[in-house]
């Protein structure tokens, strides 16, 4: 049952996102405007232009652009997608960083009425052109970084990112005909358990999804900061709250931890959006850097995409206030519960309480309902899941609810702790260890930076607990330091047998350790 304090503070989130004094004509603008074009991005994007067209939508590396230039460029980017035969149900693929042209293709593209498939920016060739295909894509819209990768596509269509600008320049007296037609939103799988999939999701699925986030105090005409990646979900569900709320997005076509502070102490953002390895590489700089700019005008910090972890919630609320929101979902379900500053400060390594709208139950390995502490697998249920693989498939469901992947509990305050991958179980000696505990344990040690635990072949105990670590600049941490470590704070069992020292862990673009990748 929902508390009804965390109903009126969404209730007050939601207006505060939608509702500010302005002008009496400019919402009977905003709604004329949105009408040819209907509930879709491209529509909430034509209400922001009617209300506000003189004000910035957007700040990039390479400056700032009004509302109403941005909606010119997206007509012409429209107009030449046109040209080249898209429409309702014709694919088009983005592969862009933070840019200008990855919103240009997105608006061009859902002017047209096309199914959009955000790639990510860390494919290698083959797997671009093994996605492209599978995915049906026409046309790929790509950063001129990637001309190399996306030649592998050789019977795809390609705008690259100079000529995306140069049609973006073009102008046309004559007016872009409109649809009402919402194309797919199709995001890829992060692919660290075997390839990408591509998981669609409808335009009311989507606003489901932004709608469960109310707790975090988003305003209208904000500014924010949207350093995690646009082609993927959590990214891109920001930018689209952001268009819907007339706000100024800045964004950056690399991150760097240094230059996001300074962008924040610039641009004066309420919010800034990240995974979780951006805070950690933030928290990284020496202190006299983290002091030398202003943040102050951060209101929260939104993060998610992979698992934040108790010790660098805890660093994140001591180093910026309580302004710390840890989001939990998938791709698949969306988003499942919101930790708010209070919940982490209360346990620091929550996922979070139920968002608003959406069911989550943990299940035993009879489909029944686990007590409360008992550990289970979770299913979340809510009009945001998505709507099965493109290439057929969906994730499993039980009573409505859809399998999230994970395993987990919930405390005595509704609290839901993610306990680990129900993939990742490693049975070692007979007994269940999930790797998720023993890695919070190490990343909270001083002088770790980052670790992984991942299960290896081993003839005694079927599986041995291997750990990989990183180790903190000028850190003498040896590896019998890192077994005592564990040993001392958690059963025997879950020692590891093998530690090896890294430079750094593979990760996905969104920060989500690619475990497959770490061998002895």
């Amino acid at each position: 049952m929902l508390e009804p304090g965390r109903v009126l503070s969404a209730a007050a989130s939601l207006a505060k996102a939608t509702l500010r004094p302005e002008r009496f004509d400019r919402l009977p603008r905003a709604l004329l405007a949105m009408a040819p074009w209907g509930p879709s991005i491209a529509g909430a994007f034509a209400a922001s232009v009617g209300r506000y067209p003189r004000a910035t939508v957007l700040a990039d590396d390479r400056g700032p652009v009004s509302a109403w230039q941005l909606w010119v460029e997206t007509d012409s980017v429209a107009r030449a997608l046109r040209t080249r035969g898209v429409g309702p149900g014709v694919a088009v693929g983005i592969l862009a960083r933070n840019t200008r042209e990855f919103v240009t293709a997105l608006l061009g593209a859902a002017k047209v009425g096309a199914d959009v498939v955000y790639l990510n920016t860390s494919f290698a060739g083959p797997q671009l052109a093994d996605v492209a295909d599978r995915e049906a894509v026409r046309v790929i819209v790509h950063d001129d970084e990637f001309d190399d990768i996306v030649a592998n596509c050789r019977h795809i269509d390609t705008i690259g990112g100079s000529a995306l600008a140069d049609i973006a320049a073009q102008r046309s007296f004559v007016p872009l005909m409109p649809t009402r037609h919402a194309g797919r939103q199709i995001i890829l799988t992060s692919g660290t358990t075997g390839r990408p999939k591509g998981a669609q999701r409808s335009a009311s699925g989507s606003a489901s999804s932004a709608a469960g986030m109310l707790e975090v105090p988003f305003r209208a005409r904000d500014t924010v900061l949207i350093a995690a990646p646009l082609f993927h979900a959590w990214g891109l569900a920001h930018l689209s709250i952001s268009i819907a709320t007339s706000s100024t997005v800045v964004m950056q076509q690399r991150f760097d931890p240094e230059a996001t502070l300074a962008a924040i102490e610039q641009h004066r953002p309420g919010g800034l959006v990240v995974v979780p390895v951006m805070l950690q590489r933030i928290l990284a700089l020496d202190d006299d850097v983290l002091a030398r700019y202003d943040t102050s005008s951060l209101r929260y910090i939104a993060s998610s995409g992979s698992a934040l972890g108790g010790a660098l919630a805890t660093a994140v609320l001591r180093r910026f206030g309580p302004i710390l929101y840890n989001i939990y979902g998938s791709t698949e379900v969306a988003l499942a519960t919101v930790a708010t500053p209070d919940d982490l400060r209360a346990a620091p390594s929550t996922a979070g309480r139920v968002a608003l709208g959406t069911t989550v139950k943990v299940l035993g390995p009879d489909g029944g309902e686990q007590p409360m502490g008992v550990v289970g697998r979770v299913f979340v249920g809510s009009g945001a899941a998505f709507e099965g693989y493109t290439g057929g498939g969906t994730k499993e469901s039980i009573g409505g609810l859809m399998s999230s992947g994970d395993v987990g509990h919930f405390d005595q305050a509704g609290r839901l702790f993610i306990d680990g991958r129900d993939d990742e179980m490693i049975v070692s000696g007979g007994e269940n260890v999930f790797p998720a505990e023993i890695e919070d344990l190490l990343n909270a040690h001083p002088d770790i930076a980052d670790a992984a635990v991942v299960g290896v072949d081993d003839k005694d105990f079927g599986q041995a607990l291997a750990a990989f670590v990183v180790k903190r600049p000028g850190a003498k941490v040896t590896k019998k330091h890192v077994t005592d470590h564990v040993r001392a704070h958690l059963a025997r069992y879950k020692v590891p047998r093998h530690v090896t020292f890294r430079n750094e862990l593979p990760r996905t673009a969104t920060g989500k350790l690619r475990k497959r990748d770490l061998q002895l």
